[in-house]
């Protein structure tokens, strides 16, 4: 059963294209940095009926749609168009995406690709002897991380203070701004990196 709720139908369990249209329009604010109520500001749409729809709480309609396209300078058809492939649900070893640092001495390998109706993501990270990598930013301020360490020794520097993890060990943090991963240890360092969207 649904009814009307300030620019949004309730619904008894959330439809799968409504969870990617709520995943996509979390993932189109973060992008810009901004809160819930700077895009309250720019809509004329409520704090609460934007986070129901950013958490699929809620079904959006047409006119909330129309409303949020506006702000975010795209047509519907192509909101829509972004959430329609479903992400796959499997995805083989020989086919996750490696990128490699040469001059860092970093591997990354992208086990689950991101996707823009997905919040989160699987990294494996490898770190050789001596390798120190400096971000100056996250890519999304706020950005969630789960840093689980599988073999070796991992020093990494969030907010003024360094973590020294070892293999098993696993460090949650939100990402504001500089961070730094140094392989610790006289062997190479392997790690899982789980990414969350705010």
């Amino acid at each position: 059963m649904r009814h009307e709720t300030g620019g949004a139908e309730t619904v008894g369990s959330p439809d799968p294209v409504d969870v990617r249209i709520a995943g996509r329009l979390a993932e189109l604010r973060a992008e810009r940095g901004w809160s819930l109520g700077e895009l309250a500001e720019r809509s004329g749409v409520s704090r609460s009926t934007l986070s129901r729809a950013e958490r699929a709480e809620t079904s959006p309609t047409a006119a909330l749609l129309n409303r949020l396209c506006h702000v975010y300078g795209r047509t519907m058809s192509r909101l829509l168009s972004e959430v329609e492939a479903e992400p796959a649900p499997l995805v083989r070893a020989d086919e996750q995406s490696v990128w490699e640092d040469r001059a860092s001495g970093f591997v990354r390998r992208s086990v689950s690709p991101p996707h823009p109706a997905l919040r989160g993501e699987l990294v494996e990270g490898r770190l050789a002897v001596g390798a120190d990598l400096a971000y100056d930013r996250p890519p999304v301020a706020g950005l969630e991380q789960h840093i689980w360490v599988l073999e070796g020794a991992l020093e990494v520097t969030a907010e003024g203070t360094a973590h020294h993890l070892g293999a098993g060990d696993c460090l949650r943090l939100r990402v504001w701004g500089p961070t730094r991963f140094r392989c610790a240890g006289d062997e190479d360092v392997r790690y899982v990196l789980a990414v969350v969207l705010p």
